[in-house]
């Protein structure tokens, strides 16, 4: 099939990459010129494990080209699909600028038909907004041309989004015609040979479908947040809290793990925009999510309260701070938990020194030339002169540490483990000062 992805952000350039993989011929556009420099010369603009080589294999073998043409991009694809950012507006809701402009290109320039199908997540009823924006430019135009409109909500968990997109769960596609239909089957058929994985819904629960599951795994956490924080001044352990709860089938061990909090580009933008659109379009307050939201931002301070309460005054200390991305496996810092702290500490007077595995260039387009945050070539490198080591990111590379070596390196033999990555009987019986989450 020929596929047009517009925006080679995360979801498009995944999704493009992957559909080209299984023999499809993929144009991504992208009006950042930039971008497109970097990937035409077998770069990625983002880190995602397995990639960069997807990327580079596609190419050359022809199936994936990149383009700064919205021309071009319009008349490749018998499918577009529409992988722009939706933002979130300063009331919370999502923005959708850039979702309905892509619409009104794909109407100001179609020739034939066009399955549009809206791969970003975007509230309840932008399929109707886009189906009016290519309908109202036709009708400027003077012609009638054939056209459908697809909901087909991405669930890629960064770090194994290529995995994800390759083996998926499942996948659910929102249309409301035949045709679109019976395309999307065929689209989707390389990537459920072995059962059946497609859900076809109408196209409005299709688009309530995404922002439901990012908010019922946000819930999750932020319940076992407040579970810790609980279990921690009650004296009991968290960790058997979540083996005990878990083993129960119906609530299972998936998004069971205490730490300091979530972020990330899906989780915060899609509960605040579901409790925005909740308010705007249903006059209704979604209490539940608004206080996984009030929960979160708690959460996020729980690290500066254990080391204020540790330290007292922290002007003059330093901190070394392993992990700045908001997971493992990925450069993302949005909303991480890591910015809170950082900001936190820097604004009682103390200083940083950071090690990420790929995501120190990201901080340091975040933070700028800020003299009193320094970046570790290496997590030991990080130790030299701190008070104390601060885990905030999971890392593979943490989890089984020389802790010898951490103690003969850090002033005071403290570690605050934002993650639960070591067993607290292990390294407080070597002599150290461990404070994990609700341990």
């Amino acid at each position: 099939m020929k596929i047009t992805v517009i925006g080679t952000g995360y979801v498009g350039l995944v999704s493009g990459t992957c559909l080209a993989e299984v023999g499809n011929d993929v144009l991504c556009l992208d009006l950042d010129p930039e971008k497109i420099r970097i990937l035409e010369e077998g770069g990625i603009p983002i880190y995602e494990p397995g990639l960069q080589e997807m990327v580079k294999r596609n190419v050359a073998a022809g199936r994936l080209r990149f383009t700064t043409s919205i021309e071009q991009a319009a008349h490749h694809g018998t499918i577009q699909f529409i992988a722009v950012g939706t933002p979130p507006d300063e009331d919370g809701s999502a923005d959708m600028k850039y979702v309905l402009s892509a619409a009104r290109n794909i109407g100001r320039l179609m020739t034939d038909y066009k399955v549009v199908v809206d791969k970003s997540t975007v509230p309840v009823g932008t399929a109707d907004l886009v189906r009016e924006t290519i309908a109202a430019e036709l009708k400027l135009r003077g012609i009638d041309v054939p056209y459908s409109v697809v909901s087909n909500p991405e669930f890629l968990k960064e770090g194994a989004a290529v995995e994800d997109f390759m083996r998926p769960d499942r996948i659910v596609v929102g249309a409301d015609d035949e045709q679109s239909i019976l395309l999307m089957r065929a689209l989707y058929a390389p990537f459920q040979r072995n059962r059946e994985r497609l859900i076809v819904t109408d196209v409005r629960s299709a688009e309530l479908t995404k922002y439901a599951a990012n908010a019922m795994l946000a819930t999750r956490i932020s319940f076992m947040n407040e579970l810790a924080n609980l279990a921690e001044k009650l004296g009991a352990d968290i960790e058997m809290v979540r083996q005990g709860i878990g083993s129960d089938p119906r609530i299972g061990y998936h998004f069971l793990y205490p730490g300091c909090g979530y972020g990330g580009s899906c989780f915060p933008k899609d509960v605040k925009a579901l409790i925005k659109t909740a308010a705007d379009k249903a006059d209704i307050e979604l209490k539940v999510l608004t206080a996984v939201e009030e929960a979160n931002d708690a959460q996020k301070h729980v690290l500066t309260g254990k080391i204020t309460a540790h330290f007292g005054e922290l002007r003059g200390k330093h901190f070394a701070l392993w992990g700045l991305a908001f997971k493992p496996n990925t450069d993302d810092m949005r909303d991480a938990p890591s910015r809170t702290l950082v900001a936190d500490l820097l604004a009682a007077g103390a200083t940083v020194t950071a090690y990420d595995p790929v995501a120190m260039h990201e901080a340091q387009r975040i933070f700028g030339d800020e003299p009193r945050l320094r970046y570790g070539d290496s997590p030991m490198a990080c130790l030299s002169d701190a008070d104390a080591l601060v885990i905030v990111t999971e890392w593979k590379e943490f989890r089984s540490p020389d802790f010898d070596a951490i103690k003969a390196k850090l002033k005071s033999p403290v570690i605050f483990d934002g993650r639960n990555l070591y067993d607290p009987k292990l390294v407080r019986g070597m002599g150290m000062t461990y404070l994990p989450i609700g341990r």
